[in-house]
Order: C-alpha cells, then structure tokens, then sequence
C-alpha cells in the first residue's frame, strides 16, 4: 500500500484530498497545524485504519518514521483575509515548509507535488493565463506575502527537480468552491452564499466587471491525482475556464437562493486582479482532464450544504 503524506489536510482542499486518496487504497498522513485548517474536515476519517492525522506545523522541523511515496504539500493560508491577516506565517509556510518537505521528499526518494496558485499570475496581463505567462505581481502589496510565497516555492520546487532529480508536480490552482469552505474565509463564493441566504446585501468590489472562473471541487481533486500520478514535472494549470464577471456571479447566486438580497458596490481592493481565467490545453492534452461539474450544479450542492451546516 502507498502511503501519502497530505500537509494541509484539514483544509478545504486538503480534506477532500484525503478522502479522495483512501477511496483509492492509499494510506493517507494528514499533517495540519488548525491555523485556517477544521478538525471539523476529517472527523469522518479519523477512525480509518487508512488515515493519521498528524498537528504538527510544516514550518518546523518534520520527522516522519512512515516510509511514504508521495508528499502533497497544500499547507498555507489561502484567502485574502487570511494571508493578509498572518503574512509572515504565509510565507513561511511556502518557504520554510516547502523547503522541509522537499528535504523529506529527498530522504524518503518520494514523489513531491507543490499546490501552487493562479495568484502567482497576479493581476494579470495576459486573458486567458497559460503557464507560460510569468506574472504581473506586486511584491510589496498587499497579496504579495502569498503570490511571492508560492512563486518561491515553486523555483525552490524546480531547484530540487534539476538538482536533486526528485520527481516533482506543480499545479497552479485557480478559484474553487464547494462544501467545507469556512463561512468567513473572504472569498467571493462563500461570501456571497452567506450574505444572500440571510438576505443581507451582497458586497461587490469595483463596478463588477472583472472576471473570475469558478471549479466545483471535485473536478479539481480529480486534476490533481491525475497530475500526481503523471509524469509531468512542469507546472499545470487546473481550473475551470468558463469566466463570468462578478457582478453577473451575485445576480446569479441571488437568483439561486431565492434571495431578497440587493447588492451594493465598495471600492475595488489594491491590486485586485481585473481577470482571471485558466487556460487548461495542457491539462486537457497531456491529463485528459477538464471540469465535468457545471456552475448551477456545483453551486446547488454548495449552497445546500451551506444551508444544513453553517446556518
């Protein structure tokens, strides 16, 4: 049996990666420390004779006696309040804890795959964004604690790659939603959900106009296993393309909710990024992988979830 280490499990993501990887038949090693991840995420699979759960913090030294074959690294803070909030702890995580699990990557002669972001696109330039676009980010702004953090860990990824030969994986994760996603993370899916369902006006940045891309999360899970067991090194772009401007995606939710909700405009956060949307030839080309669940879909099961847990 393989076995998995999983940083960052009791996060969104994270939770749904252990649960994805079990199902398959593989030993799953959770590492969180619970600063924006929910013991709440793996209650379910606590008692799996598949799954341990480790509360340790990547940043710190990591000592793991289990032989394991892959090391996922998707421990950081990812929403804008979040990162915003604890930037230091944000970088380190992308430095320091990418740099520790790569080491162990090494000793263990595992596989290592890195979960990178379309923010390492940073306001961009470029409509749709392929993976050779190199960015237009600003490194003393105020998501620059985030951006740069996962920009450095992906050159120290391909460092350890050219020099040391590990075998590496870089996804570029853009804008996905689904069940688990905490209530106030900040981002524009649970947000909106929460402020309609409780018809309180829905807050939209700038005039509406610019433009993100929504996956349904177990699309994404899908992309990264098929990249995780690819023989891909280079990065990967794993979102949904179809795009839609956000002040069409609150009528939209408003729409879906039956809300009484209005919505009010705020002023557009500094570098806020204009247009978001992945280019995902080679995920389709080189995975044979795109986005089956459509918006209406994956939002109905969001928001009911939503509905049932949170409220």
């Amino acid at each position: 049996m393989k076995k998995v280490l999983v940083t960052g499990g009791a996060g969104f993501l994270g939770s749904y990666l252990c649960d994805y990887l079990i199902d398959r038949g593989f030993f799953v090693i959770c590492m969180d420390n619970l600063l924006t991840g929910k013991k709440e995420n793996i209650n379910h699979i606590l008692k799996n004779k598949n799954f341990k759960f480790l509360e340790h913090d990547v940043t710190k030294h990591i000592d793991i006696e289990d032989e394991v074959g892959y090391i996922l690294h998707f421990a950081s803070p990812a929403s804008p309040i979040d990162y915003q909030e604890i930037p230091i702890q944000t970088l380190k995580a992308g430095a320091l804890g990418t740099h520790n699990l790569l080491g162990l990557a090494l000793a263990k002669k595992a596989k290592f795959m890195l979960a990178s972001t379309s923010e390492v696109y940073g306001d961009p330039l470029v409509n749709p964004q392929p993976e050779s676009y190199w960015g237009n980010v600003n490194p003393v702004g105020p998501r620059g604690c985030y951006d740069e953090a996962k920009r450095y860990a992906e050159a120290l990824t391909t460092a350890y790659h050219n020099i040391h030969k590990i075998d590496t994986k870089i996804v570029r994760i853009f804008n996905t939603y689904g069940p688990r996603m905490r209530a106030d993370d900040g981002r524009v899916v649970p947000t909106f959900i929460m402020q309609s369902l409780k018809n309180k006006p829905l807050t939209v940045f700038g005039d509406g106009r610019q433009t993100r891309s929504f996956c349904y999360v177990s699309d994404l899970i899908e992309g990264i296993y098929r990249l995780m067991v690819s023989d891909i090194n280079h990065p990967i772009n794993l979102g949904n393309p179809h795009e839609m401007s956000v002040g069409d995606f609150a009528k939209k939710i408003i729409k879906t909710t039956k809300s009484k909700s209005k919505i009010v405009f705020r002023n557009l956060p500094k570098d806020d990024p204009h247009v978001r949307r992945p280019d995902i030839t080679q995920a389709k080309r080189l995975l044979g992988w795109e986005p089956k669940v459509s918006l209406d879909d994956g939002l109905r099961m969001t928001i009911e979830w939503f509905k049932k847990v949170v409220l």
